[in-house]
């Protein structure tokens, strides 16, 4: 308990007797989380843009006249690819055909007989589940057409690949970055106080208790950076949401409260921990040079 109360003194000697180099690692902190957290939110709006998208594309399986669905609806429920899947009856399907027509519903009427097939309509998973699925549909005998977007599902298979492989870098680099920058200036603020880390190795201190105040330094300051992200991505992305909505209603983007404060406590998390990673690895490694010196 003594040596946590001297580590905690330490610590708060350490913040203000430094304050320049602590304002400083502060604001480092802070703009890489910022950019962390941005990169972050940007793929996980891309990928939940996209799989809206995706969710909204149906596949259109027509039988062929007097064939029943059921050879097709055995496959495609069997099928790992397939979210959702609907039987729709002729009689179904007429009623579309009229609600569609609108004011010259009465010329259905004049078909006699309802013509219209018995139907399925699927919805996979993913865009690039779509043209396998349409393959396997199209040799079953019973099957008359299947209609689907072709060209929009390539298109937007292809950009669900770009975007994840895009947004991954992103992330990789930018928590790369803000490791090596945290890292970098608790290393300078360690060197700082070289001389006096050398002489309590020399009266005994163990290792464990010269890093401590060091390692709750950089948990602090990345606590602390954390927070001023939190509070900018907070104010940024809340503006971004009111600007969509009003001009672009149309594009989905991720508004959920409950998501974004556990994100939020994620960059917390995030921060403190990378601090704390830091700060241990550089005293750490200050503290190990110094005894093999002795």
């Amino acid at each position: 308990m003594a040596s946590f109360r001297y580590a905690l003194r330490d610590t708060l000697r350490l913040l203000f007797r430094h304050w320049g180099l602590s304002l400083l690692t502060l604001l480092t902190a802070a703009s890489v989380l910022y950019i962390l957290g941005f990169a972050a939110l940007f793929a996980m709006n891309m990928r939940y843009m996209i799989s809206r998208i995706e969710g909204a594309l149906v596949i259109q399986a027509y039988m062929k006249r007097g064939e029943t669905v059921d050879q097709a609806l055995k496959l495609v429920r069997s099928s790992p690819l397939v979210s959702t899947v609907r039987v729709i009856s002729p009689e179904e399907a007429l009623g579309r055909l009229r609600a569609k027509l609108g004011n010259q519903a009465q010329a259905v009427t004049l078909l006699g007989e309802n013509p219209l097939p018995w139907s399925l309509e699927i919805q996979v998973q993913r865009a690039e589940h779509i043209t396998p699925l349409v393959r396997d549909l199209m040799v079953l005998p019973s099957i008359e057409e299947v209609l689907y977007a072709g060209k929009l599902v390539e298109r937007l298979a292809t950009v669900s690949r770009a975007s994840s492989a895009v947004s991954g870098v992103i992330l990789i680099l930018t928590l790369l970055i803000s490791t090596l920058v945290i890292f970098n200036t608790i290393r300078i603020a360690i060197y700082s106080r070289k001389d006096e880390i050398e002489v309590m190795l020399l009266i005994g201190a163990t290792a464990t208790y010269i890093s401590l105040p060091f390692v709750l330094q950089g948990m602090m300051l990345g606590a602390g950076g954390a927070l001023l992200a939190i509070f900018g991505l907070w104010s940024t992305y809340s503006s971004a949401i009111d600007a969509i909505r009003s001009t672009l209603a149309f594009i989905d983007i991720i508004d959920n409260r409950r998501f974004l404060t556990q994100f939020y406590f994620f960059l917390l998390a995030a921060g403190a921990t990378t601090g704390w990673m830091c700060s241990w690895l550089a005293v750490h490694r200050f503290t190990s040079q110094s005894i093999r010196s002795r």
